[in-house]
This record gives C-alpha cells, structure tokens and sequence, in this order.
C-alpha cells in the first residue's frame, strides 16, 4: 500500500448553523467529547484573490487520533465557508493536515494540480485552503500552528479518558 503524500489526515471539518445545537447533538448520539469552544475566532486573509477577516466560533473534538471540527461563520465576509451568493455553506467541508511550513505544503500541493482558494492567519495559526480541479464541495487544509499540534495531542488524550463530565470548555477571544 502507498503512502499518502501528505501524512495521515488530522482533521475532518464540517460547517453548522448552529455550533451549541451541534455540538449537543455529537455528545448525545454519537458520545463525541469533550469539547473546547473558541469563540470569536478571526482569520486575516483573501478568498479567490479578495482580502477580508472572517469570524467564525469553532468547536473542537476528536474521534481516535482524527480532529473533529465544527465551524459556525458569524459575519458575511467572502469565504470559503459561503456560496457566491453569499449563502452560509453547511455539511462536511474539508479534510485538514497539519505541517511544518504551510508554503511548502501549498508549492508540493501546487504541483499536483490543486489551486488555492484561501490563506489566512492569525496569532495562533497560518492556513491555506486548496481545491482539487473537477471535484466541487471539498477543500483540502494545511495549518501550520506548534500551538493546535499540542493541543489536539492533548485533545486526544483527554477524549480517550473521557467519561462524560465537563463536556465543553469555552475560550472566548472577545474576553481578551
């Protein structure tokens, strides 16, 4: 069996209209937790050449060694998480890897014909999101953050000893 170019996937992300609704709705039918909430997340970046901030709230959980990520978009900024039309996009959205140097992940991507579609940064975190030429509806993502690495490591770990208490852990970047 080959390996695949990019490592094993760290991260499956899905856009929700509601994010407590969802999360509510993982813990209960599928036991999926515990869940860290950040809330006011915003990217700095440019959507097909367009720049602008997205804010979004996040809420993050695993299933075995594979991020579960939901995503609520809170503002109206083009975005890989709208349509054109400027519609909230909802479903599983993408397959996410973490790497060393995102520009690096982008150039190898490049030349196996993906085309980018989104690159952002905040504090914690440089992204870039990618699509593959034929295939609408999912993007690929590499995230470049020591921080999110560690923090999944731990997220793991945490989800492995679970026992149901203290289902979401909310960090609020409004509150400073």
């Amino acid at each position: 069996m080959s390996q695949a170019k990019y490592g094993q996937a760290d991260q499956i992300g899905y856009l929700v209209a509601d994010l407590d609704k969802s999360i509510a709705g993982w813990i209960e039918t599928m036991g999926v937790g515990p869940w860290t909430v950040f809330r006011n997340v915003s990217l700095d970046g440019a959507y097909r050449g367009v720049e602008g901030v997205v804010t979004m709230d996040v809420g993050l959980a695993y299933q075995g060694d594979i991020q579960i990520e939901l995503i609520q978009v809170t503002n109206d900024t083009p975005s890989p998480y709208r349509k054109a039309d400027g519609e909230a996009i909802l479903g599983i959205h993408h397959l996410a890897w973490m790497v060393d140097d995102v520009e690096s992940a982008v150039a190898r991507a490049s030349a196996d014909g993906l085309s980018t579609v989104f690159t952002a940064t905040n504090p914690a975190s440089s992204v870039a999101y990618m699509e593959r030429p034929g295939e609408p509806g999912l993007l690929f993502e590499f995230i470049e953050s020591p921080a999110t690495r560690e923090m999944m490591n731990a997220g793991i770990v945490a989800s492995k000893k679970w026992d149901g208490s203290n289902a979401v852990h909310v960090i609020d970047f409004a509150a400073g």
